[in-house]
């Protein structure tokens, strides 16, 4: 809704679906619906809650954080700047309000994005928020209810803010183990990192009639297909009849089907008392299993920012980030299948998603590294103009992600550890990716590594592009070669969105520190492969001979830790990617 300008823009408002001229009291009593046409005003977070909880239930959590600013991210306006903005436009402190409350007399703790805030970008202090909502719902034994209203990842907190999409799903997998009833609640707009993670990888995924949800916004669709987008792409009723949401609701109806569906999870699960949330991994003395055998500083699942192994030699040398990321994008460099055929023995390859799609972007298969059998799944692009289309240029589909998915999980019945190889620009981003459910099945593959019981070894070889390298990059181990990138966004997309235009792509990789140095001193990546000579591509072999050794190194600790431990310990991982913490910023050297 828009309202007209002069003395009575506090009265009236025009309707953005029928321009019909609505009395502004009489909106607010239909829910800020409009009643000639239906359309659904987009709502702010207070306003949200007011509607859906019962009068007087609500109790805020928290919501004050440490100042956050970890890249040191300046576009045309320093970052510090935007969210002083935001705040003072909206009166929040970020774009997420979280609390307890009741709905038709059923607890629940729920978290509700507000997109006027940044819109609604997941950033470090938002991931935070909801997952301590998460763990107040494991708490207090109620079911947790998210309402989404996001944009994507917040590109001024770079790789940060891609980590909160495992952080919050690893906080939904343990309500999941706990029988405690997710739900998300899709609102105009629900995109990017939000819409493939905790958005769909809920128990129940309610979309409110009129939302829009999909991993690729519309824009970046027409841009990469240069198709016409059909009619009602990404709408409400569109999810519905391609299957990705339970139900569409009518705003009005919202508040009793959540209390509904509250009562009835209720009703199927006896009541038990609140319970402790178990000791930190770190106290594994404690947890069942046997001790584990990895080194005291790495026992959390990563070495302390900006450490570097002993036996890692000297620290590679630093180019600058666009340099990087033209390395990184080199048609020479080495593939998956490459390094399948360097570094590993014996692989065969596993086809198919087991729902009528192959996706020739993603490899896998059973293999050995030094006699060990292994799981290895990777991107494939390919060296030619050929084989780059015929493998979509390392861009996997959903059939693509499912089949990952179903050879992780092979992976952990069997007993073999993981070893994933990443090397992509994104997900694809085209129309039917969208219709058979992308932003879904990426979430559920970051939700299934977040409790996959057998080791998981990660190495960026390329291109770390968004949620497309996250899908398979949850890992208790994060390597990196030196000139690969791991970027929440493209250089040429932050440059598009944040500066006047793509020109300004060589100045978005350098504040969005997608390099592995930088991502090192983040706590992002655990370990840098160094590359010979000048890149990868320069020296196949001695790159495989390097990568092979830097997997046997960081592997073999892990085959020694119980399954539960193993488990813990990558959680304890990811859920450090909140608030950045003192000491954790990319500009210290």
């Amino acid at each position: 809704m828009t309202a007209p300008a002069g003395h009575a823009e506090q009265l009236w408002s025009r309707c953005a679906g029928c321009a019909s001229l609505l009395y502004r009291k009489r909106l607010r009593r239909n829910l800020d619906v409009c009643p000639e046409c239906g359309e659904h005003t987009r709502l702010g977070a207070p306003e949200r809650l007011r509607q859906l909880v019962d009068p007087g239930s609500l109790r805020l959590l928290p919501d004050r954080l440490p100042e956050a600013d970890p890249l040191d991210f300046v576009d045309v306006l320093p970052y510090p700047h935007r969210l002083s903005a935001a705040r003072a436009s909206t009166g929040l402190a970020e774009a997420v309000l979280c609390g307890t409350a009741t709905i038709g007399g059923q607890p629940t703790a729920l978290a509700v994005m507000d997109f006027r805030f940044l819109g609604g970008s997941l950033g470090c202090a938002v991931g935070e928020l909801i997952t301590r909502t998460a763990e107040r719902a494991l708490d207090d034994r109620v079911p947790l209810i998210l309402v989404t209203a996001s944009g994507g990842a917040r590109m001024q907190e770079g790789a940060l803010s891609l980590m909160q999409m495992a952080t919050v799903s690893q906080a939904i997998a343990a309500l999941r183990e706990a029988g405690l009833l997710t739900v998300s609640v899709l609102t105009d707009p629900t995109y990017g990192g939000v819409a493939a993670s905790f958005a769909t990888n809920t128990d129940l995924v309610l979309a409110e009639s009129g939302a829009r949800m999909g991993f690729a916004g519309p824009r970046v669709i027409r841009q990469v297909t240069g198709r016409a987008l059909p009619e009602g792409f990404q709408t409400a009723d569109f999810l519905l009849r391609h299957g990705q949401v339970d139900m569409v609701v009518q705003r009005r109806s919202l508040r009793g089907r959540l209390a509904a569906l509250l009562a009835a999870a209720r009703a199927g699960r006896p009541a038990r008392a609140p319970v402790p949330r178990q000791e930190p991994a770190r106290h594994h003395e404690r947890l069942a299993g046997a001790v584990p055998t990895v080194p005291p500083a790495e026992a959390d699942g990563h070495r302390p920012v900006g450490e570097r192994p002993a036996d890692d030699g000297p620290t590679p040398a630093v180019r600058d980030a666009w340099d990087t990321v033209r390395t990184a994008r080199h048609p020479g460099r080495p593939t998956t299948l490459d390094y399948l055929d360097s570094v590993f023995d014996g692989f065969v390859e596993l086809h198919g998603d087991r729902l009528g799609g192959d996706c020739p972007a993603i490899v896998g298969g059973v293999a050995r590294l030094a006699g060990r059998h292994v799981m290895v799944i990777g991107h494939q692009k390919g060296h030619t103009t050929a084989d780059l289309v015929a493998r979509n240029f390392g861009m996997a589909s959903p059939a693509g992600h499912r089949k990952a998915l179903r050879l992780m999980r092979l992976a952990a019945r069997l007993g073999l550890p993981v070893v994933t190889l990443v090397d992509t620009p994104g997900a694809d981003p085209g129309i039917s990716a969208e219709e058979q459910g992308q932003a879904a099945a990426i979430a559920e593959n970051i939700l299934t590594l977040t409790v996959l019981p057998t080791p998981v070894l990660a190495v960026i070889t390329g291109e770390g592009g968004s949620g497309g390298a996250l899908a398979l990059a949850v890992a208790d181990r994060v390597l990196m070669l030196q000139h690969a990138v791991y970027s929440v966004i493209s250089p040429e997309g932050c440059a598009a969105i944040l500066w006047p235009d793509r020109s300004a792509a060589p100045q978005a990789a350098r504040a969005l520190r997608l390099t592995a140095p930088d991502l090192c001193r983040l706590g992002v990546v655990d370990e840098i492969v160094p590359e010979p000579a000048t890149a990868a591509h320069d020296d196949p072999a001695e790159t495989a001979r390097r990568l092979r050794a830097a997997l046997l190194a960081n592997l073999l600790p892990l085959l020694d830790v119980p399954p539960a431990m193993l488990v813990r310990l990558r959680r304890q991982r990811f859920r450090r990617f909140g608030a950045p913490r003192a000491g954790a910023r990319a500009g210290a050297r």
